[in-house]
């Protein structure tokens, strides 16, 4: 059974993480989401939060082979204690994959049996990321459609706004 994982803070999750959990999914028979800890970053939805949202936004898509997990310490540590075997990182742009190979090296050099593979991502979301939403929310912008629906609505009825 092949076993990948998508990790990431999901912080909040955009169509371009969506993108990226629909074709992983087709590459394997389980999809681990992985929302990982960081320690350096206060985020803006706690992980039950994270998880529900992802899940709701996967309902909507039809993608059921997925896990989702919350985890900290070393990916490679994780993965190979959970039979995975490969880990999807998506790349917007050459910044992306700069900052990516290092870590697959490493993770390959801590764990030997794990793989990266990397998704370009699609086009239509090469700007997106967790970052820049919360910064367009902390100005009061518009996320509206750079996030999946179930999550804009959440973050209004739940009055999410960083900047409340």
């Amino acid at each position: 059974m092949k076993k990948f994982l998508y990790p990431g803070s999901f912080d909040p999750m955009t169509y371009g993480h969506l993108d990226i959990i629909k074709r992983a999914s087709k590459l394997c028979d389980i999809l681990v989401v992985g929302i990982v800890t960081n320690s350096n970053k206060k985020p803006l939805f706690s992980v039950e939060e994270r998880k529900m949202l992802i899940l709701d936004a996967l309902k909507e898509i039809g993608v059921e082979n997925i896990e989702i997990v919350d985890f900290s310490g070393l990916l490679a540590d994780y993965a190979r204690d959970n039979n995975i075997t490969c880990v999807v990182r998506g790349l917007r742009d050459t910044m992306d994959f700069t900052s990516e190979m290092p870590r697959a090296f490493m993770n390959k050099h801590l764990y030997e049996n794990f793989e990266t593979v990397f998704l370009v991502s699609n086009l239509e979301h090469s700007y997106l990321s967790s970052s820049a939403i919360k910064e367009i929310m902390y100005f009061n912008g518009n996320i509206q459609g750079l996030v999946p629906e179930n999550v804009y609505r959440y973050i209004v009825d739940n009055n999410k706004g960083v900047n409340k």
